[in-house]
């Protein structure tokens, strides 16, 4: 998939327009069209190829030409002409998140300073801050970019990478003959940042599978090309390790490559407490191999049952399985409901329709249309006088539909006092209340957190969304208690979502067992602004997975009904308690 490639420079390109100080509304339609395009699960050079690329938001007859120009020469002449006009110290700045276009420019003209170790060592020694419209808290921020790039160098988000990871094992079953195929390491874990991709098979002929690998369209460079293990680099920059097993090794060697290490460690150890020898070549004791074709075959030769790999962490899992109280985790397909979907009330592409339609395709039961509220102008917020018609809109299509659902919601603005962006009045009209924090991120931890529990004392507020606002690779967590948070949601009764967006994965997997474990109850929910965006629901359920959640704890494996009677009484307790 080429998304990330032409993402990217359409990221690019609009940077480079603010250092010349373009018109603004063409620098967003490229930030736009490059988020988009990032978000989407399809391959954006299929749509090409099937004349669909203007049915991607934000991309017009314009924007589509110039995908095709890139799909067809792997660059722009456009960005190859601005990248003339711009020095290529800049260029560099421009990759750290939060270091504006504008400020690089004034920090590389007036200070002279050329590399980001420059850039971290000025920061450091305050020099910064000597500049008209900056201050130490510039510096400080600056500083966090930079640590947030060194991060994003080593590992990618996972939505990003699983599914080049799924289209590698399509191909390879497709043209090459593999028996048994499974993408193994972090990405199996479902963990948050992946650093590369592992992939396990088994064939007779080795050659041909790995003449098949070296082929594959996504590769740039062969590293290394061996008979049991290929290594490639994709044009994405991300490594893949391919190895062809013994069939007789395989479940030892999916166990060994998944890991974690510590958890293999813990392994292991249980096995020469048996007398055994555990590697990835099998189950040993002396010199006899007595197991390993089958994952289970593992755990069971030291006394576990199958332990799921998004629990492999060393995390309690070993304990927990020898005492018999490893949880049922939740099943992916045990999510019916999507809790977090923007329609075209707001800054969505859909219609409710739309909506339906493609929860439909995923097997969904039902979707809460939670569009942004009034104040939030730069989202399209619902004007109060407008929620009349999305609700008639979505009882309307309630009556006619006989299988998907929909909920009349908002994501409510959490306002910088603690106050939010509607009324009780019109709270009160919503079948579904997320409040969000979208403003305010630099303010300290006691303003935030008690943003949050103000939020969640309102009768209406269901649920807080992506609770500590949070983007992989780019923003760090704004300062909040998570101890009061959680235990506030608890007593109020109110939901923690899990954002299944592949940017945000908040509430993390750490949080999300914390606030399980207080007995909260958690909410998923794809924060999809195209239809695309919500087959990012399942990395919500793996979040879910990894935090130890059961079928219980998550209020998306409910049905309509017995979802909808839940907010129901929620709203009323929250107003028994009232003074």
């Amino acid at each position: 998939m080429r998304n990330k490639e032409v993402a990217d420079i359409f990221r690019k390109i609009a940077a480079l327009l603010e250092i010349k100080g373009d018109n603004p509304y063409r620098i967003r339609a490229y930030q736009r069209a490059a988020q988009n395009i990032e978000a989407l699960t399809v391959d954006v050079e299929e749509l090409a190829a099937k004349g669909k690329l203007e049915r991607i938001p934000g991309i017009g007859k314009d924007l589509a030409q110039k995908i095709i120009e890139i799909l067809e020469t792997g660059t722009l002449q456009k960005y190859e002409e601005l990248k003339q006009e711009i020095p290529p110290e800049l260029l560099k700045f421009l990759e750290i998140p939060g270091f504006g276009p504008k400020k690089a420019k004034i920090v590389y003209e007036t200070l002279g300073i050329k590399t980001i170790e420059e850039l971290e060592k000025a920061c450091l020694e305050h020099r910064l801050s000597r500049l008209p419209g900056f201050g130490p808290k510039t510096e400080q921020n600056i500083l966090k970019g930079i640590k947030l790039l060194k991060q994003k160098r080593g590992r990618l988000p996972i939505g990003l990478v699983l599914p080049w990871a799924e289209e590698i094992v399509a191909l390879l079953k497709k043209k090459s003959p593999v028996e048994r195929i499974d993408v193994a390491g972090s990405i199996r874990r479902r963990r948050e940042t992946v650093k590369d991709i592992d992939i396990l098979v088994t064939a007779k002929d080795h050659l041909k599978v790995m003449d098949v690998f070296v082929s594959l369209p996504m590769i740039d460079e062969v590293i290394a090309k061996g008979e049991t293990k290929t290594s490639v680099r994709l044009k994405q920059g991300i490594q893949v390790d391919l190895r062809v097993l013994d069939p007789e090794c395989y479940g030892a060697a999916l166990a060994y490559f998944t890991g974690s290490k510590a958890h293999n460690i813990r392994i292991r150890e249980l096995g020469v407490q048996r007398g055994l020898k555990i590697n990835e070549y099998g189950i040993f004791r002396g010199q006899e191999r007595i197991g390993g074709k089958e994952e289970e075959e593992v755990f069971a030769a030291v006394g576990l049952p199958w332990i799921p790999p998004e629990l492999r962490e060393d995390r309690g899992e070993i304990e927990a399985a020898l005492e018999g109280r490893l949880p049922q985790i939740v099943a992916y397909d045990e999510v019916i409901g999507d809790s977090h979907v923007h329609s075209k009330f707001s800054d969505g592409s859909a219609s409710i329709e739309e909506i339906a339609a493609y929860a439909r395709k995923l097997g969904l039961k039902w979707v809460g249309i939670v569009d942004h509220s009034q104040g939030l102008k730069v989202a399209g917020g619902v004007p109060i006088e407008k929620i009349t018609e999305k609700k008639r809109a979505i009882e309307d299509f309630n009556k006619r539909s006989k299988d998907v659902k929909l909920l009349c919601g908002t994501e409510v603005d959490i306002l910088g006092d603690g106050s939010l962006d509607y009324p009780d009045e019109v709270l009160k009209e919503f079948d579904l209340v997320i409040a969000s924090i979208h403003s305010g991120f630099k303010q300290g931890e006691e303003n935030i957190t008690a943003r949050l529990v103000a939020a969640m004392k309102n009768p209406y507020v269901h649920c807080i969304g992506h609770p500590t606002g949070r983007l992989l690779g780019e923003r760090e967590p704004y300062p909040v208690d998570m101890e009061v948070l959680i235990k506030t949601a608890r007593e109020t009764k109110t939901a923690l979502e899990i954002n299944a967006y592949y940017k945000r994965l908040d509430l993390n997997d750490i949080n999300t067992r914390a606030a399980k474990e207080a007995g909260v109850k958690l909410l998923i929910g794809s924060d999809a602004h195209i239809l695309d965006q919500m087959n990012f629901l399942p990395l919500g359920t793996a979040v879910a997975r990894r935090g130890w959640c059961e079928k219980k704890d998550i209020l998306n494996t409910l049905s309509y009904r017995e979802f909808k009677k839940h907010l129901q009484e929620i709203t009323s307790w929250k107003l028994k308690q009232k003074p």
